[in-house]
């Protein structure tokens, strides 16, 4: 029988004879993001998926199963997306019950998933986080990020004195954890079929979640495929109960809403991904407190970034920004410039949603359960 090391190495020689050609990744149903591929550095089959990092038109990419994770060019925009939002806005609800501005949390966070590391680099800039706790299933990918991609936050982000780094099952944690946190993010795999994130998306998951959060804590979960204007292979047919490779986007967001008071849609796009890309963020409260998260002026989100943000030492920058984004020079940066996008201006964006998106959303009433799942292509 050949070994685990004999397999990889066919991997990478088989990857390898790839390199002259390009790199093709399956976006929709009939839609291909094609584009040169200058290296493959990593091909191996770990015990949950195939893991690859290979350096492409968009830099060095992380890809699992065949689909981007991350990559160079823009991995800030999705972590930055996914963790400051829900982060400020626990800042806000604690404040809010004391009738101050903002409170002292987020001081407790916990991230499901997030191999990368990238997700805790940003949970890590908020000068108030006591305690952070990542649970990640695939050891594989952790070690893979470590080693190729440090830029994402490698040593210094696993071995950071707030850090608890856990290889373990982040559903299977938070089942059975006593612990409660300001913050919940779920940075995990999408839900397809036989994929090891299905659980980590259903009603009885989030109800779950809901009990581990402090009273005004906040709940994200990334959510896949986002796009402005969603193609018909989006979403069912009008009557149709089919509930295979579809956008999970209207039914994570249905779902959270029927946990929490507020389930709040946001997206951006990721150019690595070849489409706009979908989160929700679902917390208590009133109303009007939803509609403050939207509305939310600027000025109050530039003025907590340079109160709280700082970046994380001996995270390396990336070989290469585009032009128009700051490079972080000294590994001191705080405030704004420890910042790639997430900005005032850029939080309104992220919840301004186009009216085609809208409208689909509306239409779409599914929801995910243990016993009916839902599928993304």
């Amino acid at each position: 029988m050949a070994s685990s090391s004999d397999n990889n190495n066919e991997l990478i020689l088989k990857e390898r004879a790839k390199s002259t050609f390009r790199y093709t990744e399956d976006i929709a149903p009939g839609l291909k993001l094609d584009m040169s591929m200058h290296a493959i550095h990593h091909a191996s089959l770990s015990e949950f998926q195939e893991v690859q990092v290979i350096d492409s038109y968009f830099g060095m990419t992380l890809v699992t199963d065949g689909k981007t994770q991350s990559a160079e060019h823009d991995e800030f925009v999705y972590h930055e997306s996914l963790v400051h939002p829900p982060l400020f806005w626990s800042a806000i609800l604690s404040g809010a019950e004391s009738g101050k501005a903002t409170g002292g949390a987020p001081k407790s966070v916990f991230i499901g998933g997030g191999g990368e590391l990238a997700t805790a680099r940003e949970v890590l800039k908020h000068n108030t986080i006591e305690r952070l706790v990542m649970v990640d299933i695939d050891p594989e990918v952790v070690e893979v990020c470590k080693k190729h991609l440090p830029e994402w936050g490698g040593e210094a982000v696993a071995n950071h004195p707030k850090m608890e780094l856990i290889i373990g099952d982040a559903h299977k944690y938070l089942m059975e954890t006593n612990e409660k946190f300001d913050v919940i993010i779920m940075d995990i795999s999408d839900p397809i079929e036989a994929g090891p994130g299905i659980a980590l998306y259903t009603q009885e998951f989030y109800q779950r979640a809901a009990q581990v959060l402090t009273p005004n804590g906040v709940f994200v979960t990334q959510a896949g495929s986002a796009d402005f204007v969603p193609h018909p292979h989006a979403f069912p047919m009008e009557g149709s109960e089919d509930n295979t490779e579809s956008s999970c986007y209207s039914p994570i967001m249905n779902t959270l809403a029927t946990v929490f008071d507020h389930a709040i849609p946001y997206s951006v796009s990721i150019a690595s991904f070849g489409e706009d890309w979908g989160f929700v963020m679902a917390f208590n409260g009133t109303p009007k407190s939803a509609r403050h998260l939207v509305d939310i002026m600027p000025e109050e989100i530039d003025s907590l970034i340079e109160e709280r943000i700082e970046t994380v030492p001996g995270v390396p920058e990336h070989r290469f920004r585009s032009l128009g984004v700051k490079r972080a020079v000294t590994g001191k940066e705080r405030g704004g410039d420890a910042l790639k996008l997430y900005d005032g201006e850029s939080h309104r964006g992220l919840f301004a949603l186009g009216k085609p998106l809208r409208e689909a959303i509306k239409s779409d009433k599914r929801i995910m359960t243990v016993e009916n799942p839902i599928f993304m292509y």
